[in-house]
């Protein structure tokens, strides 16, 4: 007997752990399965691939070449004239070229592609801390939604024991007819307001169902806590944000990516000195081997214009990335004092919502008794329950608006 009730216990504590969603849960399923993570980190990928690409022009670069002619006229004096000679002929061999000095037009591109390479990781790290607010902000929109249908659904079956109520009165001629209808159409109306809230909850349930790619329950249990559960914030959190900000790094990193770049279009004026060595073997008319090795110089001195027009466009660049950085703390500056006004004015309403509720809530029982007894009219019964639902939908809204802007927050800072 006992193995049966553990067995079943066993099989009931499993049933119940599947039903149960976590908000971590959440976050790893859409950080796992979401395609802006997969095509980010494909960014990622792709700029190191590039500066491997860059950073190669430090190696040397050789070339095995070879060389067959089927047919080749060949050109050598005899007697003093000249005189040529038809046949095949071919060579092969092998050439090497070291970069010596490019006046840092090779260093600043590496510089370039390295600072393109941290780019792209700060933008990862950016999209899954804005996808960790969006899947916050959907899954304690569930649990207020949640709430919200539990709040309506007492209220509905409020009224509707008020209704019946009401026309028990009216056959014992305590009440009028008139008390049953608004009793009537307040049920109505608390049915609709259900079955809106009913709707709002299933579209949050299936938005973050895409987040995470899978179907959430029907019968799901959330992690209640979350919403009034909220972390506390710094007193300096304005200069930690702008200092831990993954945008504003970004815009940082942008500007000195565009001056290397700009560095590097003014070098390839100068142009490179290079080591250079090569060996062949020819077989024509005369077999024999070439060799070279030396240093050559090579400066453009003149490109159409369009070495001077790759710098300017690289130095429009730079300055248009500084005036962007500019323009984003500004953003984040007004963002976070915003935010941390409608902190403070959440506490103030949360606070006032409590007390209005357990002030409703008292009023609501005094006037249900003195309705009973015909001291009150049924006008003022419905407003009395009115405020108890406002009171409550107005504190939980109240905690989920908190909650957002502390996500928001949390988001600007760069947590995951």
């Amino acid at each position: 007997m006992q193995r049966k009730t553990l067995f079943f216990t066993f099989v009931f504590g499993f049933a119940l752990q599947a039903q149960t969603l976590t908000l971590s849960q959440t976050i790893n399923k859409t950080l796992h399965n979401h395609p802006d993570i997969k095509s980010f980190a494909l960014k990622v990928e792709q700029s190191q691939s590039v500066y491997k690409s860059e950073s190669s022009a430090y190696l040397p670069q050789i070339n095995l070449l070879a060389n067959y002619n089927l047919v080749q006229t060949y050109v050598f004096p005899v007697n003093g004239s000249f005189h040529t000679v038809d046949d095949s002929g071919w060579n092969a061999g092998v050439n090497l070229k070291q970069k010596i000095w490019d006046f840092s037009k090779t260093s600043s591109r590496v510089g370039a592609s390295k600072l393109d390479k941290k780019i792209a990781q700060l933008s990862l790290k950016d999209i899954k801390a804005l996808l960790v607010y969006k899947v916050t902000s959907l899954y304690e929109l569930m649990i207020v939604q949640k709430e919200a249908v539990g709040v309506r659904q007492k209220d509905l079956q409020t009224k509707q024991a008020y209704y019946e109520q009401a026309q028990a009165l009216v056959k014992e001629g305590l009440k009028t007819n008139a008390d049953a209808s608004r009793f009537l159409s307040s049920v109505y109306n608390a049915k609709d307001n259900l079955a809106a809230a009913q709707v709002a909850y299933e579209k949050a349930k299936n938005t973050l169902s895409l987040y995470i790619g899978e179907k959430i329950a029907d019968d799901v249990v959330l992690e209640r806590d979350t919403v009034e559960t909220q972390a506390k914030l710094s007193q300096n959190i304005e200069d930690e944000i702008l200092k831990s900000n993954y945008q504003l790094s970004i815009f940082l990193d942008n500007i000195q990516k565009n001056v290397l770049l700009h560095k590097a279009s003014k070098a390839s004026h100068y142009g490179s000195i290079d080591a250079v060595a090569s060996y062949t073997h020819l077989d024509t008319l005369n077999v024999y081997d070439s060799k070279v090795a030396g240093v050559t110089l090579s400066i453009p001195l003149y490109s159409g214009g369009r070495l001077s027009a790759e710098a300017q466009k690289a130095k429009i660049a730079a300055q248009i990335a500084k005036e962007q950085y500019a323009s984003k703390k500004l953003a984040l500056k007004e963002e976070i004092e915003s935010l941390l006004l409608d902190i403070k004015r959440y506490n103030k309403t949360i606070e006032a919502k409590k007390a209005q509720l357990d002030s409703a809530t008292e009023t609501q029982k005094v006037l249900d008794g003195r309705y009973k007894e015909g001291l009150s009219t049924y006008i003022e019964v419905l407003d009395a329950t009115s405020v108890v639902l406002g009171a409550k939908l107005g504190l939980l809204e109240a905690y989920y608006l908190k909650s957002m802007a502390i996500h928001r927050i949390e988001y600007l800072q760069g947590k995951i």
